[in-house]
């Protein structure tokens, strides 16, 4: 059975290119906080990397800070500032934010004071992207970065969270992008690395690999790989949609992520058939990968205003670039087989 892995929103596959860059810096031995020669090459790999992505990033003129992934970089940014947030956030930024920013049935988060909020630019669920308000705080822009074209200057916010592991670099690296001047106090203190902000030796083989997946994924998007994992996306919801009449299909009217869909099957546990799809090759999701493996309704489709059983009962389906379209015609044939039988235990 060849195995079809529908799960990039949580981790993604790692790209060649960040595989022979971190291959690379192994191979290297220098501290790049050294002065010496060995310490200065390692220094140049890091430097190298900002600059990719500051450039994929559209983040020219920014400091970018490395950390060990959006979850740190949350913490970076909002521990202690008690922005206002929304129950639809990751849960790394739920953690430090108040959740008092109302949500639509359609998803979207109303923000009235940008400055003292944040706002992620894509949920990792459900796909739909927000429209951010000048001016913001924070914005959460892990899930988009790589996947839509979408550049931090443009944003007008001052901080932005990013993570390699989402577009094809390793995983337990990642980055806060901050408009130059940003007062951000260091909240892991020492040696003063990153320009005093995350001290540390920095992770130069998980940086290496960050740059170079970010570069290649600017790459990608410019020559419209992510517009036919759209048209894929698009040919999977309309096969299930005609074969099932009670799914829900959530953010179908907003602007999502050209990779993601959610759906809802009331009455049929998320994690039921998440375990059934494994089993038959499959690899989707009911909901964020940051979870420890806990079971329980999904938040955000909570905070939408779903019960709590249909809340229970979505998954998540999340393309690549190596997604095909028999992948994604042979995974709707095998769903639709066993929400049928489901049906048919139910009756």
């Amino acid at each position: 059975m060849t195995r079809v892995y529908l799960d990039h929103n949580a981790t993604t596959p790692l790209r060649p290119e960040a595989r022979e860059a971190m291959i690379a810096a192994m191979e290297m031995c220098g501290n790049p906080s050294s002065v010496h020669a060995e310490g200065r090459a390692a220094k140049a790999v890091i430097e190298r990397a900002r600059a990719q992505i500051a450039t994929a990033f559209g983040a020219d003129g920014a400091d970018i800070v490395f950390t060990s992934g959006s979850t740190e970089g949350a913490a970076l940014a909002l521990e202690g500032r008690s922005l206002h947030g929304a129950a639809i956030e990751h849960d790394a930024v739920r953690a430090w934010a108040m959740e008092d920013l109302p949500v639509s049935p359609d998803g979207a988060v109303t923000v009235t004071d940008p400055a003292q909020s944040t706002l992620q630019l894509a949920n990792s669920e459900t796909g739909i992207v927000q429209a951010l308000p000048a001016g913001l705080a924070v914005t959460d822009a892990t899930q988009a970065f790589g996947k839509l074209p979408v550049a931090f200057n443009w944003l007008d916010a001052q901080m932005a969270l990013i993570s390699a592991h989402k577009l094809g670099g390793p995983k337990g690296v990642g980055a806060v992008v901050m408009k130059r001047g940003t007062d951000l106090p260091a909240r892991i203190k020492g040696g003063g690395q990153e320009m005093g902000r995350r001290s540390g030796t920095e992770n130069v083989i998980g940086i290496a690999g960050f740059g170079a997946a970010a570069e290649a994924a600017a790459r990608d998007l410019a020559d419209g790989v992510w517009a036919r994992v759209k048209e894929f996306r698009n040919i999977l919801e309309k096969a299930l949609e005609a074969g099932s009449k009670s799914t829900i299909f959530v953010g179908k009217e907003r602007e999502r992520l050209p990779n993601t869909l959610c759906f809802a099957t009331p009455g049929w546990k998320g994690e039921t058939q998440v375990m059934q799809m494994d089993l038959a090759g499959f690899a989707v999701s009911a909901g964020s990968a940051c979870s420890s493996g806990k079971v329980r309704a999904s938040a955000v489709l909570t905070a939408m205003g779903f019960d709590e059983a249909t809340a229970s009962s979505a998954i998540r389906v999340s393309l690549g670039p190596e997604t095909t379209e028999e992948d994604v015609l042979r995974f709707a044939e095998t769903w639709l087989e066993k929400e049928k039988k489901h049906r048919a235990r139910a009756a």
